[in-house]
């Protein structure tokens, strides 16, 4: 079954970890696809090369979410290459974790821009791609940690509770013109990020999990599928906590 057939969408900072994952489960369900990063390299072009494997048309862009400037074109040049926009993946993140009595101003800064701002820049620059078409589904990558908060990430915390504001803020504000958005709260996924921990701190994670293991990005980018599809039709101003059940 190809639930997204014949539509296309932005996922930024999609040339590892959750956003690779997205774009190849969109791939799989027959949706063209435009993915960022802030450069070009050899994962991004890895990633073109498999997606356009797959039989649907792939383009990635180097654009940095955190730049309005960016985002204003990059939404420009996918309009003029795919023709619409049908779904909006804001993926593009970092962490920059640390107690904050050690927290520097440009590490809550880089955070903020990268996690939230990158949000509004790319929401409103494709609102007028969503408006004009009267439909459009946007999907923002929140967190567990957005919604309970977690010592050593006040910065990551404070960015991932800001999407959830501006997700069902937006979901009110652009309902009436069939555009719905949600949010998705992942929790202990297996990434290259979380690959970083010790042993020890990924088994006192698992411990804090009732399903008692991480969750793998494809998880994640099954329920993006589903957000993004007509299965959601009448979902807008959700958050969906993928979290083996950390978060409840």
């Amino acid at each position: 079954m190809e639930l997204l057939k014949g539509k296309t969408a932005i996922i930024t900072g999609a040339s590892r970890g959750i956003g690779k994952a997205i774009a190849l489960e969109f791939a799989k369900q027959g949706c063209n696809i435009a993915f960022t990063d802030v450069r070009r390299d050899d994962n991004m072009i890895a990633l073109e090369n498999e997606l356009n494997q797959t039989g649907i048309k792939a383009v990635g862009y180097e654009s940095n979410a955190a730049s309005f400037e960016d985002s204003e074109k990059l939404i420009n040049e996918v309009v003029a290459e795919f023709g619409t926009i049908d779904i909006l993946v804001n993926n593009a993140g970092i962490t920059r974790d640390n107690l904050l009595m050690r927290m520097s101003e440009q590490d809550w800064d880089l955070v903020i821009n990268i996690n939230l701002k990158s949000i509004f820049n790319l929401t409103h620059a494709a609102q007028k791609v969503f408006l004009k078409q009267k439909s459009g589904s946007i999907i923002n990558m929140s967190s567990v940690v957005g919604v309970s908060g977690n010592a050593g990430q006040a910065n990551y915390s404070a960015s991932k509770a800001g999407i959830i504001g501006f997700t069902k803020s937006i979901a009110q504000e652009l309902g009436s013109r069939n555009i719905r958005c949600n949010a998705i709260a992942p929790g202990f996924i297996i990434t290259d990020m979380t690959a970083k921990l010790s042993d020890e701190v990924r088994k006192d994670w698992e411990k804090k999990i009732p399903l008692r293991r991480g969750g793998l990005p494809e998880e994640v980018a099954k329920v993006c599928v589903f957000l993004g599809s007509d299965l959601s039709s009448y979902v807008s101003g959700q958050v969906i906590n993928v979290c083996g059940a950390m978060n409840t």
